[in-house]
């Protein structure tokens, strides 16, 4: 299958993509052929006569919008959580890498089976550098790394790819440290970053960039790529991506992870338990400690083998009893910072999680208030939804709505967890 199959309900924006790849190819194809020209002819070959007139260089592609070539050095992917853009840029860069034959015959770069689109698709070309953080930011220390790796030239002779999955992420200091590799690009690099949106990046940065903007996909096209792909049966495909309401990643943990979908069931409950004060608190707590214990699960699995790992690495004994030699504490310290704010993020990204479901149930009340002709995101639970719905007036949900997104809110500017959820809370009571 071709790269851009996974790369759901974005039919403008892969045309786009598979224009500049095939642009992209044509350049790289031209300066092989050109340094084959200049190397001169091989043993027993005879030499060509001169050309009467140097023939002018080939373009390099340009950042200019109005060039005709449609590849640029430094793109921009937005849009929505779940629309995929980190998996647009992946398919970019596998087409970008592609090695097929059939290129020769016409064929257009992208092909999903050659060695360079397989190993860029799985994370493992030479030339393609996939960064994403699990932690709150992308500091100045980590961007000065992937500008030196990006002053390169690519190992195959085709292009260095950086795929920055969490451009949002970088803190001022490291999008200016980004900004000169941007703008001042090395002939063989291209740079592809993804955010949720423009306002999420650099206003210098983003100037730099070619925008391509992806949106939510539509539900039936993604519970068709969870039957395609994953092998989901057709009706628990759809029940997910309608209760997602088009966000493949969550859409594909629901189908596939009975946890999800007991945690999602208990949020869900959650309206009908802000009876009363205490109700709002014990409901709030319920919620900090299913985030916190998503954390916990997260610190089991990958703490524990981070920290052997680098014990080994600094010479301690074998077992965690061991002692670290002397002058590497600072390392360790380094190590246990790091999982600090990897469980912080954790936490705010489950907790986040539920308060997008609980969005999505007031949104089914308005829809029924309304009459609005749209089916159910959260039909399991569809008496729970008419209960809410013919007790209070749209009125009251619309600032429901607004209790939730003012906690995410609070969330993103480090208010403490237990306190923004406890407001909100007492807010759906309210009404």
């Amino acid at each position: 299958m071709a790269v851009w199959d996974d790369v759901v309900g974005q039919d403008r924006v892969t045309a786009q993509l598979a224009a500049a790849a095939r642009d992209a190819d044509a350049y790289v194809t031209a300066e092989h052929e050109r340094a084959g020209a200049e190397a001169g002819p091989g043993p027993g070959e005879q030499p060509q006569p001169e050309p009467q007139s140097e023939p002018e260089s080939e373009p390099r592609p340009s950042a200019d919008r109005g060039s005709a070539s449609q590849m640029t050095h430094a793109w921009l992917f937005t849009g929505p959580p779940g629309s995929g853009r980190s998996t647009a840029a992946r398919a970019f860069a596998a087409a970008l890498q592609c090695v097929s034959p059939d290129r020769a015959l016409g064929g257009a770069p992208g092909c999903g089976f050659c060695d360079g689109c397989h190993t860029s698709l799985v994370g493992t070309h030479a030339d393609v550098e996939i960064v994403r953080t699990d932690l709150l930011s992308i500091g100045v220390k980590e961007t000065r790394d992937l500008v030196r790796r990006s002053s390169l030239s690519p190992a195959g002779g085709r292009w260095q790819v950086i795929v920055l999955e969490d451009a949002d992420r970088l803190t001022e200091g490291a999008g200016n440290v980004l900004l000169k590799a941007v703008e001042e690009p090395a002939p063989r690099t291209v740079w592809l970053l993804c955010a949720p949106s423009v306002e999420d990046v650099l206003p210098t940065i983003r100037s730099r960039c070619r925008h391509l903007s992806l949106r939510t996909p539509p539900v039936g096209a993604v519970a068709d790529v969870l039957v395609r792909r994953d092998g989901i049966e057709p009706e628990a495909a759809d029940r997910a991506a309608r209760a997602t309401q088009g966000h493949i990643g969550r859409a594909r943990r629901l189908a596939t992870d009975e946890r999800a979908r007991a945690r999602r069931a208990a949020v869900l409950k959650l309206p009908l338990r802000v009876d009363d004060i205490g109700g709002c608190l014990k409901a709030a707590q319920e919620l900090i400690d299913a985030a916190g214990e998503d954390a916990k699960q997260v610190a089991e699995d990958v703490d524990t083998k981070e920290t052997e790992e680098l014990r080994a690495a600094l010479g301690a004994a074998a077992g965690t009893g061991g002692r670290l030699p002397r002058g590497t504490a600072g390392a360790m310290k380094e190590l246990q910072d790091k999982q600090k704010r990897r469980s912080t993020r954790t936490q705010r990204d489950s907790l986040d999680l539920a308060l997008v479901d609980l969005t999505g149930f007031y949104r089914d009340v308005l829809a029924l208030q309304m009459g609005a002709s749209v089916p159910l995101a959260n039909d399991e639970v569809r008496d729970s939804i008419h209960r809410i719905a013919t007790a209070s007036p749209p009125e009251r949900t619309l600032r429901r709505i607004e209790a939730v997104i003012a906690c995410r809110e609070a969330l993103d500017r480090n208010v403490a967890p237990l306190l923004a959820v406890e407001a909100m809370t007492a807010a759906l009571r309210a009404g």
